[in-house]
Parts: structure tokens; C-alpha cells; sequence
């Protein structure tokens, strides 16, 4: 099993794969790679020559938000995505209220191959959505917690005043899953949830997606609370509005450790027309303290998504199979 280590042991790990999105052209909508220069966190270049790895040709024919878990025993990977296409059909009070439930799934053995992708409902009838789907191993289920955004409707038809809460379900083998739960409800709009575990606690980062305004001085970015469990404990806030002052306005959070040192990067999307992800750096994530990363280079145009840290071997397989551009 690979794992992160703990500061002072040797890492098993010597890069970064940023799987990602880009915004709503024509083929921006898929899946993109981008591989970290060396073993540098915060310097990564487009893979294939910036074209799309991998395309949907299920559902809305469109991937947004993907994300990839490597398995507990560190012999596989699966990636799952939102099954949406905004390019063309901006509509998001529809898509909100009569989208797809469903999200697209891919698994390899090696980053590289990823067979034919699969559209599995995990969202129930009365949902109107399933956005930005991740994946966490939870050792007290021994199963992956899949967890996303959805709208929760009272009527069949859809009807009537709503809110995105962040629902979750389990699975062993990304085929069938659970009875979808919900996993997070403020009683307002929260959506781009993700988790990263250090020390026996886990920390949860989603967006407050409320309009800013006097009741919600922190809408439209990104805060953090911790627990112990996944499921079974009560979540403890840590930090609301993260990164406001330094960006606008924040969503797609994405967070991973150092391979080097005891640091953490949190990127945050900006969603501006002039400005996507913006980085964020820490020393603690206990202290819910992050500051502005300087010296950053990201490919073009890259929006939500995961970074997961590399084997040496994977790094190299990646970069033999897809070429870097700078």
C-alpha cells in the first residue's frame, strides 16, 4: 500500500498528475492530464500537446470536475467526473433541476490505459443533479465513499425552491454502490466538496455557494471544517471565506500534500474570465492558516480537478505515453 509519509521518512512518490477540465468551449469539457515538472508541486505542463486523454461519448457527452482515487492496495486507480456539458446549454437552473444523476466512471490499472468509461446512476429520483464527484477510502466502512452535489426535489416533477446539499454513497468496486445519504445540509446551497486525511483526522473543504450578501458575508468561496470520521462523528468548523482577499471569489477546491516536506497546497478556482485556480499553501492544515503560493506554473486554462501524487515509475509511464509541452 502507498502511502503519504510522515515527515522525515522517505517518500515513496516523486511527481504530480493534475487531471482537470477546462471551461466551456468545444472540447474543453473532457478530460485533460498535465504533469508536474520533476518533483515540483506547483510547476506542471499539459500532456498529449494539451488535447483532451480521455472523452465522453455517454449522457451529456461532456466530463467536468474529474477526480481519481488510487485503490488502498495501490494497484488501481478510478476516476470518476461529472457527466455534464455547459457548451451550448448554459441553462443551469435546468440543469440543476433535470440533469443527470448519474456520473461517468473510469478505472486502470496504471494511469495510462482506461478502457471503455461507464454512466452509473448514483443520485436518486428526487435529485435534479449529480456534480463534482469524489473519491476517499474510509478504513472504518473498507469501502470508498463516493460523494457529490445534488438538488433534492419533493415532487416528481422538479418543482418548487431546492438546494444543492453534498450526498454520499459507498462502494468496493465502482459498479454498484450504496443507498445515496446526505452527507452535508446547511439548509443553503453547498457543492465541490473534497477530504485529505493527516493524522487520524480528516479535513473537509466545500464551497458556501449562497450569494454574498449581509446573512452570508462568506458566499461564493471556500471553507474547512475537520472530524475524526468520515460518517460517524460530528464535522468541527475550521475556516470560512479561504483565500478571499488574495481572489474574488473561490470553488473546486483541490488539496494534496507535499512529497517533500511537511506542506500543503490547496488550490482554489477563481471561475473569473480572466483568472481559474489560484494556490494556496500551509505548514499546518490544523491551523486553517493558508497564504498565496508564489512561483506557480499550471497549463492553460485549468479548472476543477485533482492533483495525485506519483511513483517514480508512474511518472515515467505518463511521460513516455503523452509528451509534456511546456
Amino acid at each position: 500500500m502507498i502511502t503519504q509519509n510522515d515527515a522525515g521518512r522517505p517518500s515513496t512518490y516523486a511527481g504530480y498528475l493534475y487531471v482537470h477540465f477546462k471551461r466551456e468551449t468545444e472540447h474543453g469539457e473532457q478530460v485533460y492530464f498535465a504533469l508536474s515538472d520533476g518533483d515540483d508541486p506547483l510547476h506542471f505542463d499539459d500532456l498529449n500537446d494539451g488535447k483532451p486523454v480521455l472523452c465522453s461519448t455517454l449522457g451529456d457527452r461532456g466530463i467536468r470536475d474529474p477526480h481519481i482515487v488510487r485503490s488502498p492496495t495501490g494497484d488501481r486507480f478510478y476516476l470518476v467526473a461529472t457527466d455534464l456539458r455547459v457548451y451550448g446549454n448554459d441553462d443551469w437552473e435546468r440543469l440543476q433541476r433535470r440533469g443527470s444523476r448519474s456520473i461517468m466512471i473510469w478505472e486502470s490499472e496504471d494511469l495510462v490505459d482506461w478502457g471503455e468509461g461507464r454512466l452509473v446512476e448514483v443520485a436518486p429520483p428526487e435529485a435534479g443533479n449529480a456534480w463534482a464527484p469524489e473519491s476517499i477510502w474510509d478504513p472504518e466502512q473498507q469501502a470508498f465513499l463516493v460523494h457529490w452535489s445534488s438538488t433534492l426535489y419533493d415532487d416528481p416533477e422538479h418543482e418548487g425552491d431546492s438546494y444543492n446539499r453534498i450526498m454520499y454513497a459507498t462502494t468496493r468496486d465502482f459498479r454498484t454502490f450504496s443507498a445515496p445519504r446526505v452527507w452535508i445540509d446547511r439548509g443553503w446551497q453547498t457543492i465541490d466538496a473534497t477530504v485529505i486525511e493527516h493524522d487520524g483526522l480528516y479535513y473537509r473543504f466545500v464551497k458556501d455557494e449562497r450569494t454574498r450578501s449581509v446573512d452570508a458575508p462568506h458566499g461564493k468561496s471556500v471553507f474547512s471544517e475537520t472530524s475524526a470520521s468520515l460518517t460517524a462523528g460530528d464535522w468541527t468548523p475550521l475556516t470560512e471565506g479561504i483565500g478571499l482577499g488574495a481572489i474574488s471569489r473561490g470553488e473546486g477546491p483541490l488539496v494534496y500534500k507535499s512529497n517533500r516536506e511537511e506542506k500543503w497546497f490547496l488550490w482554489i478556482d477563481e471561475f473569473t474570465p480572466e483568472r481559474r485556480y489560484v494556490p494556496f499553501e500551509t505548514t499546518s492544515l490544523a491551523a486553517g492558516e493558508w497564504t498565496l503560493a508564489t512561483d506557480v506554473r499550471l497549463p492553460s486554462d485549468p479548472c476543477h480537478g485533482v492533483v495525485l501524487p506519483l511513483t517514480a515509475v508512474e511518472y515515467r509511464r505518463l511521460s513516455n505515453a503523452w509528451s509534456t509541452v511546456a
